[in-house]
């Protein structure tokens, strides 16, 4: 008797097969899907993909005039920029402005989201004061803080009177420096002034994200800590900010996103600076590309640019997705 059964369950178990088989087939909704994505797919390809290979052809060849020249050069564009004295101090200076300005980002953003979370009066005044450098380009802010850190006007007027007078921008100093290359590396005086103007643009974002944050935490874990005999100091220190942790590593993406390609807020500001204080990459890339006619140095630029944002991004994105698919 158990034969047939046996037979039975094997056939519905093909034809389910078959059913599902058949199901797969495109449908006239499968194909309007495809038509609406498939532009995106060409775009990005020919645009962003199609350019980046671009970019790198050009970084490995002699183009180096305003007459093309596509001979392969190896990796000589890239030897002569790790050894440039310039490039040098702009990756010095990009990795003084990212620590500087995630570290501040993350810890103003976290102490003022803490402060909103007390449902403190006029806290929609104070979000909207917060949020609303974001709502500024990169080059006003460059152009006001320019004004307002000038050496001899703006701030220093005030500081001039108390007995402090300071260069900001126009200082040449680096502090705790120490001989790497042919550069002095350390922090220099002059790229605080730079964070400060970037913090002040980009911290509106960091609250939004860890005020979404503290909101979404529900009330009920903070009672519970309280009843243990937590004070609120603990009770944010070992609970509230490690589950604040997955938002702080997407800020820290993100920021780091933005300070290792940055070009517009430190062209309006101060340019490359005295002895390239300020100068970063994408300074260095403008100014070597269409203004000196070194296209594959620039190529060259860009291609560490995009490597270094890289590092950053792509291991996120992985991690991103594993998590989802769990």
């Amino acid at each position: 008797m158990e034969q047939p059964i046996i037979k039975q369950t094997q056939t519905t178990g093909t034809s389910i097969g078959l059913y599902s088989k058949r199901k797969k087939k495109l449908t006239k909704d499968h194909l309007l899907a495809i038509a609406f994505i498939l532009p995106t797919i060409l775009f990005i390809t020919v645009f962003v993909y199609g350019f980046i290979s671009w970019t790198g052809y050009v970084s490995l060849s002699n183009w180096n005039s305003l007459v093309p020249d596509f001979s392969f050069a190896g990796l000589k564009n890239y030897q002569f920029l790790f050894n440039d004295f310039r490039f040098q101090a702009d990756l010095r200076n990009t990795i003084v402005f990212t620590v500087l300005f995630i570290a501040a980002i993350i810890i103003i953003g976290q102490f003022l989201a803490v402060l909103l979370d007390q449902k403190i009066k006029g806290e929609s005044l104070f979000r909207n004061i917060f949020f609303f450098p974001m709502a500024l380009s990169f080059v006003v802010t460059g152009v006001v803080w320019q004004w307002l850190l000038n050496p001899s006007t703006g701030v220093n007027l005030f500081l001039t009177k108390i007995g402090l007078d300071s260069r900001w921008y126009t200082d040449t100093n680096i502090l705790a420096g120490f001989k790497w290359g042919k550069i002095e590396f350390g922090i220099p005086v002059a790229i605080i002034a730079v964070v400060i103007a970037a913090v002040w643009q980009m911290t509106g974002f960091s609250v939004a994200m860890y005020l979404a944050g503290l909101r979404g935490i529900p009330d009920e874990i903070r009672e519970a800590a309280r009843m243990d005999g937590a004070t609120e100091f603990q009770i944010y220190r070992n609970i509230i900010l490690p589950l604040l942790r997955p938002i702080t590593v997407s800020v820290v993406i993100i920021m780091a996103h933005i300070s290792l390609k940055i070009f517009d807020l430190i062209y309006a500001m101060t340019g490359s600076g005295a002895n390239f204080v300020t100068d970063v990459p994408g300074v260095y890339m403008f100014e070597t590309t269409f203004r000196g006619n070194y296209y594959a140095n620039g190529a060259a630029i860009a291609i560490v640019m995009l490597i270094s944002v890289a590092i950053f991004i792509v291991p996120y994105l992985i991690s991103s997705r594993k998590g989802d698919s769990k």
